[in-house]
């Protein structure tokens, strides 16, 4: 093996082996180092979509953290954000994955959620504005009236794409979005149906190594800068009925997110559960895994999308936190 393989190979083992033991300890405030805490239930059922987001969920389960803390998470595949809430509220899923603007929207229609952590905020070309490599739109000011793909719309794609285009010197109202699973924007970027495509990583990776594709811009700058993109979110019901098993949810994922700081850990376990291939997903860029629920963040989105339109009346995130989460 050569040295920079065994160097990897010895840092990412050590930080696994780190944060798995220090997992099995001292979980739960109270519970002390030693024995289980006490919890409602020793099971949940937790929805997940094929993103970087849940990388830190994949990796606590990969070194055990959760069976050394005494409970069991079983993974169900949503097959969409509006699936996943949709289980949430039939009781077949105890806690769901959405983006943040998808879970605020569904608490402002109206179904009680609690959030129990956030997954995953932007970071430099973690999400943008795609083109291919002969692309004339080179600059975000030269098309008046852009056709940009989205994987939602309205959703976190049409929102940051609006900021930084406004930010351009568009006309927001001009932009035609065309709504495509990120899986066809690049068909849709080859055959002229859009000029640019909203994409996330690792799509952002995987158009740039097959097409040569360019990132037109950057969609987390200026106001949407280190953008909280998603969350996991459980209903009010089931949160009340299972606070401590919620809580120790929330603490072992929350050392997980910390041990995804390492990027590196993050890139060797994409390839396990998103279709991309090693050398891809050790090109792919990475954002931030936050360690706890902050609602002042999070009411960054609320208050744009309120902005935007996407939300009546303005939705007070912190409502939705758990009993005792700081402002």
């Amino acid at each position: 093996m050569a040295p920079r393989a065994v160097r990897r190979t010895t840092a990412l083992l050590v930080s696994a082996l780190t944060l798995a033991a220090s997992a099995a300890c001292s979980l739960v405030p109270g519970s002390g180092g030693s024995g289980k805490p006490q919890i409602e239930r020793t099971s949940l059922r937790i929805g997940v979509l094929p993103a970087v987001d849940v990388a830190p969920l994949r990796l606590a389960l990969n070194n055990k953290m959760f069976e050394n803390a005494g409970l069991n998470i079983d993974l169900i595949s949503e097959s969409s954000e509006a699936d996943g809430l949709r289980q949430l509220d039939a009781g077949t899923l105890d806690v769901a994955f959405a983006s943040n603007v998808t879970l605020f929207k569904t608490a402002a229609a109206g179904m009680p959620l609690q959030l129990q952590s956030e997954a995953y905020q932007a970071g430099t070309n973690t999400m943008a504005l795609v083109t291919l490599p002969n692309s004339d739109y080179t600059d975000p000011s030269v098309r008046p009236a852009p056709k940009i793909a989205v994987d939602t719309d309205p959703g976190v794609g049409t929102l940051t794409t609006r900021s930084v285009l406004g930010t351009a010197g568009i006309d927001t109202s001009k932009i035609r979005f065309i709504q495509k699973p990120f899986g066809d924007m690049t068909d849709a970027l080859k055959d002229g149906t859009v000029d640019a495509a909203w994409m996330v990583e690792p799509y952002i990776t995987k158009a740039q190594k097959q097409l040569g594709a360019k990132v037109l811009t950057d969609t987390a700058r200026g106001a949407t800068l280190n953008y909280p993109l998603s969350s996991y979110a459980a209903s009010r019901k089931f949160a009340d009925a299972n606070p401590k098993t919620l809580q120790l949810f929330r603490s072992v994922l929350g050392q997980a997110q910390q041990m995804a700081a390492n990027h590196l850990l993050v890139q060797d376990v994409l390839h396990q559960y998103v279709d991309v291939d090693i050398p891809t997903a050790a090109l792919v860029s990475v954002g931030v895994y936050p360690t706890s629920l902050n609602p002042v963040r999070l009411q960054r989105v609320a208050d744009m999308m309120e902005t935007a339109g996407m939300l009546n009346t303005r939705l007070d995130v912190q409502q939705l936190m758990p009993p005792g989460t700081a402002t």
